[in-house]
């Protein structure tokens, strides 16, 4: 039987792993952006090319495996045979944490400019479209529930013995206009630099590619979690790209002749 004390315990799990989270998300902001670290995404070259390929390929790789594999429901299931339910969530946060940690400390800079914006004005400009995507991508966790993305709803219910309410279908704010807010948040941030290198240019690619392929996962589970509200809404509003929908071309058929 479970005790008021390891309800208290995980309440505290869940806020120490939505701490780390609030550091992380800052710190990315200044890792990405060049801002006041020393050891930013496009710091000097420390290492042969090809090395700093393979660690930074396999980083990203590992952050890739840990994000979908841990947010896929399969995964789940089996997972909180092991730990408390109601940790679930902050888990995933944590891990995700470590593995961008892991990231900060080990990318390994390449060097070599693919473009570099050189007028002050435009690398303003350039500069504040990328902070418009990490305040587009925090005000589209806040549409849908900050704090349940982030672990702290499950931990309250818990802590106070109720029942988490069961999902339902909403569509607020930029949800009206794409699928994915998020991921169009995400998308500006790896782009929006006034300088960008190789290593960066890697890093924007291969999470790019990522995206790709990870909304198709989570379009699959949405799918089989909301049903027809979210195929009729696959239907209506553009997954990544506002007012731009992709139809899908089916082959040609000749009538058959009488």
């Amino acid at each position: 039987m479970e005790t008021s004390m390891s309800r208290y315990l995980i309440f505290a799990y869940g806020i120490a792993s939505y701490l780390i989270f609030l550091g992380v998300f800052v710190y990315a902001i200044a890792f990405l952006g060049n801002l006041y670290i020393p050891n930013s995404i496009d710091a000097d070259p420390a290492g042969p090319i090809w090395q700093a390929v393979v660690i930074n390929l396999g980083l990203l790789a590992g952050f890739a495996v840990q994000h979908s594999l841990m947010a896929r429901p399969a995964f789940k299931r089996w997972w909180t045979k092991i730990i408390p339910e109601a940790a679930e969530r902050s888990t995933y946060v944590l891990f995700s944490n470590l593995a961008m940690i892991a990231l900060f400390l080990w990318w390994q800079p390449i060097g070599g400019v693919i473009w570099d914006v050189a007028s002050q004005p435009a690398r303003s400009i350039v500069l504040a479209i990328y902070f418009i995507g990490w305040a587009i991508l925090f005000y589209a966790t806040c549409l849908l529930n900050h704090f349940e993305l982030f672990g702290l709803r499950q931990i309250w219910h818990h802590l106070r013995g109720e029942s988490l309410p069961a999902a339902k279908f909403r569509q607020p704010g930029l949800y009206k206009h794409v699928r994915h807010p998020i991921y169009v948040g995400w998308l500006i941030i790896f782009w929006a630099t006034p300088t960008m290198t190789v290593a960066h240019l890697l890093f924007a690619v291969m999470t790019t590619a990522y995206i790709l392929i990870a909304v198709q996962l989570e379009e699959r589970d949405l799918v089989n979690e909301l049903g027809d509200d979210y195929r009729a809404y696959k239907r209506r509003v553009p997954m990544i790209i506002p007012f731009v929908k992709f139809k899908k071309t089916r082959p040609q058929t000749k009538p058959s002749e009488a």
